[in-house]
């Protein structure tokens, strides 16, 4: 009897795309998946460790799991595995622990996948795990995400992921080509690059991620190229100039702050200050003026008090951006910022969370609604909600136009005239452009 196997990510786009990796090896191999919270025989976790509710958030989902069936094997596996193997093997009905190296192993490891007398845990030391496990994944069949680097050579204070997933490393250009014409040859319009420090690629080798770029964005058939975020020290005139140039990458950058106080900076060991931050913002907005540009901010960490709060929002109100992704600091084990103070109530980290989530709605109004009376392309997806199919202009703008089968998947010219209290466009399709969809469908599908 074929067995059956389900799978839960918790974390971000990088775990999805090394999810994805290890379902397509079950899905190879012979094995049925099925939803998370279906009865299955085996039950993978992938684990995140940015945040303080990793435990518990670990916990939950092996408690779902042994719910839906007790008798399941239950497999932990990724960062929270790595760095608190023996907090995760406490749990009951967890059957083995995997570390930053031996996810990827987890069928080579075992042949019967039956429950374990005791949990068995597989982990090395985090940089033996220093070789490239290439992954993707998808949102729908329109967009992929695909990895192209792992691991950090950064200290800042307030992280775990250099512990969890070790030394910066990426493979070769030509690999990464390899796999980008893949997922075209599949019918992905859109690939988004992603890594723990994407604009790291080629660290310790001559080429550089400048390079992968300029190689990527000429590949026959890639309609969108888009970097999922990259530091902005990492962030170079140059790679602006290529995408400013380029009919493929798109003109849609994501670059984590942090903090605007120069102080706050030096606390978080970063490796920029406010200047360079601005620099890289108006470099973007004098050679791309319609980009979308999204930002990364920390509140509440060790040593930002009030005044320095407040300078930060005062800086950011300030700057020509987009967005915000807004993060409430988490204690997190071993790292320099548990040495640091004052401590910042938890009460009073959310209010500021609370002020700069505010501040990102007005700014991503302020965006969107600079476009209104003017065409953008907008690649759609796959799936409808509420009767209405969703897609993404070049500059990251939501839209949303009535559902119809030939607009899946497509990329098409939209008016922008109708801004939504939701924060998207809602916008109608010309007959004539549904028509020549249509038209262009039946043909592929006659080939």
């Amino acid at each position: 009897m074929l067995k059956t196997v389900a799978f839960e990510t918790l974390g971000c786009k990088l775990n999805f795309s090394e999810t994805s990796s290890m379902r397509r090896d079950f899905l190879e191999a012979g094995y049925i998946e099925k939803e998370f919270q279906e009865p299955a025989d085996i039950y993978i976790i992938n684990t995140c460790s940015v945040t303080l509710d990793a435990n518990s958030t670990c916990r939950k989902t092996v408690r779902r799991a042994r719910r839906t069936n007790p008798d399941a094997f239950v497999a932990v596996v990724g960062c929270y595995a790595q760095l608190k193997p023996e907090e995760i093997a406490s749990i009951e009905g967890v059957d083995v622990v995997l570390g930053a190296k031996e996810k990827f192993e987890l069928l080579h490891l075992f042949d019967d996948f039956v429950k374990q007398e005791k949990t068995i845990i597989h982990r090395k030391d985090v940089n033996e795990a220093a070789e490239f496990h290439h992954a993707f994944s998808s949102d729908d069949r329109t967009r992929a995400f695909l990895k192209v680097q792992d691991g950090c050579n950064y200290k800042c204070s307030f992280c775990t992921i250099p512990l969890a997933r070790g030394i910066s490393r990426s493979p070769s250009i030509e690999s990464v080509i390899l796999h980008a014409k893949r997922l075209i040859e599949d019918g992905f319009k859109e690939i988004i690059l992603t890594g723990v420090n994407t604009g790291d690629f080629g660290y310790g080798r001559e080429d550089s991620f400048l390079d992968l770029l300029t190689e990527l964005h000429e590949i026959e058939g890639l309609n969108r190229l888009r970097i999922s975020s990259i530091e902005p020290n990492l962030l170079h005139p140059e790679i602006i100039d290529l995408v400013a140039s380029s009919n493929t990458l798109q003109p849609h950058f994501h670059m984590p702050l942090q903090s605007g106080s120069d102080t706050v900076l030096r606390l978080m060991k970063r490796r920029y200050d406010s200047h360079l931050y601005r620099s890289r913002v108006e470099y973007i907005r004098a050679h791309i003026p319609d980009a979308c540009i999204g930002v990364d901010i920390i509140t509440g960490h060790p040593g930002e008090t009030m005044k320095l709060f407040e300078e930060s929002v005062h800086f950011l109100n300030d700057l020509d951006v987009s967005y915000l992704h807004v993060f409430t600091y988490s204690e997190r084990p071993d790292t320099h910022a548990l040495k640091l103070s004052p401590m910042v109530p938890k009460t009073e980290r959310k209010r500021r969370t609370a002020i700069y989530r505010l501040l990102s709605e007005k700014k991503r109004h302020k965006f969107n609604e600079q476009f209104k009376q003017t065409t953008r392309p907008v690649l759609f997806e796959t799936n409808s909600k509420d009767g209405l199919l969703m897609g993404w202009t070049d500059n990251y703008i939501r839209v949303g136009v009535p559902y119809h089968p030939s607009l899946e998947n497509s990329l098409v010219s939209i008016p922008l005239k109708n801004y939504t209290n939701h924060g998207h466009y809602e916008e109608e399709v010309k007959h004539e452009i549904l028509h020549e969809l249509s038209v262009m469908e039946s043909l592929l599908n006659e080939k």
